[in-house]
């Protein structure tokens, strides 16, 4: 493949975030091909101008660079080579550009394997939430094979306000990611914490949200879940088991260091708690559950 800029462009799982990706991109104009577990998520972007493909190895043969926008490693792994993978179907030079939170290890494994076949790969994880993924305005955390990101500056400038570039091997935007996560879902536990004393307390629910926002204590996620927590309204944007995931990857790299992480711990746990209450594939901000008798009845506004 030549240094041009890429054109044809492939996205591989349309939840929440890759829905958005998929549609920055056919604004911008490129030849988006797409594939997703659900036919009818499918339909309503090939009605939108997207070329559907029934398996990511369908998918594959028609494009430049692979975006994978799935929810782990072992999803990540599945598009690649699981039964109909987009690996072996893709163009020797073609770009993977892997957008998954996942283990710092598995990334540079899977750019070592994806360069065997002579493939590049993109370490790629994103952030911000499907409202930034439908505006194109995420934050991506990058690294891998410096050839790579010039064919792809315009994909990039597509769906991201901000591209950090964090090395030349696949690894380091994953251990950025990391990073992330770790104070996303610790912020996340601590305003549901926050949240559910000043309830129990007997404060006014929005006087409390409203005075917190605007003081030291308050935190972007605070700002954002609360919100969910006042309407109870706990429809999934970013599952509670996204934060057991995530999270329990911050603490087996950790612990593979012999690192404590004792706040990451403790959310950890709240998040499990949670999910073992059987609100794991609710919002992540459902984490309030664990508290009794605290959470809101759902209300409109």
């Amino acid at each position: 493949m030549s240094i041009q800029e890429i054109s044809r462009v492939g996205v591989v799982g349309l939840g929440a975030m890759g829905m958005g990706v998929a549609r920055s991109l056919l604004r911008a104009g490129f030849d988006v091909h797409v594939c997703d577990v659900r036919p009818e998520t499918v339909a309503k972007l090939a009605a939108e101008g997207a070329t559907a493909a029934s398996s990511p190895a369908e998918l594959a043969g028609g494009v430049e660079a692979l975006l994978i926008v799935v929810v782990n490693a072992q999803q990540t792994e599945q598009v690649l080579f699981g039964e109909n993978g987009a690996a072996a179907k893709l163009a020797p030079g073609a770009t993977v550009i892997c957008c998954a939170t996942v283990s710092p290890e598995f990334a540079e494994a899977l750019g070592a394997r994806l360069a065997a076949m002579g493939l590049r790969m993109i370490d790629a994880p994103i952030s911000g939430g499907a409202a930034k993924a439908a505006s194109g305005e995420m934050s991506v955390m990058a690294s891998g094979d410096p050839a790579a990101f010039a064919p792809c500056a315009r994909l990039f400038d597509a769906i991201s306000a901000r591209l950090y570039r964090l090395g030349d091997k696949p690894g380091q935007g994953s251990k950025v990611k990391m990073i992330n996560q770790l104070l996303a879902g610790v912020h996340i536990a601590a305003a549901a914490e926050a949240m559910a004393l000043g309830l129990r307390a007997g404060c006014d629910p929005d006087a409390l949200y409203e005075v917190i926002s605007n003081s030291a204590g308050s935190s972007w996620m605070f700002q954002n879940r609360v919100p969910h927590i006042l309407k109870g309204d706990y429809t999934p944007l970013s599952a509670v088991n996204i934060f057991v995931k995530d999270l329990g990857i911050v603490l087996d790299y950790a612990k593979k260091s012999v690192f404590p992480l004792p706040l990451s711990a403790a959310a950890h746990q709240m998040f499990m708690q949670a999910s073992a209450a059987g609100h794991g594939g609710e919002d992540d901000s459902a984490v309030v559950k664990i508290f009794p008798g605290i959470t809101l009845p759902a209300r409109k506004g």
